[in-house]
């Protein structure tokens, strides 16, 4: 029986099918679908996380922002430091405000 996945998958997947017995088919991406598929993968754990909301889903996300990071040229942790920055300009979400409407 064969599965079709045709999907990103994690570093250790293949060694993983290979332990069970399967034979995996994969090949490696090159930087144009590599960036393609982590935006889909990002959409992909998104999702997972808005029906399951486990930590894992969520932990998931912050893997796939990493290597989209990567993929760009920026370190995770400059883009915690942006991520600083814009809370100390705009603030964080800690006290819920939800806006309804702005006058002029």
């Amino acid at each position: 029986m064969i599965r079709i996945y045709k999907k990103l998958v994690r570093d250790n997947i293949p060694d993983i099918c290979i332990s069970n017995n399967q034979i995996p088919d994969y090949r490696v991406l090159d930087d144009e679908e590599y960036r393609r598929e982590l935006r889909k993968k990002l959409k992909e754990e998104t999702k997972e996380y808005l029906i399951s909301h486990s930590e894992e889903e969520l932990a998931d996300i912050i893997e796939v922002v990493e290597a989209l990071a990567k993929v760009q040229g920026v370190s995770f942790e400059k883009l915690l430091e942006i991520k600083e920055q814009k809370a100390k300009k705009n603030g964080k979400f800690d006290k819920r405000y939800f806006l309804e409407s702005v006058k002029k």
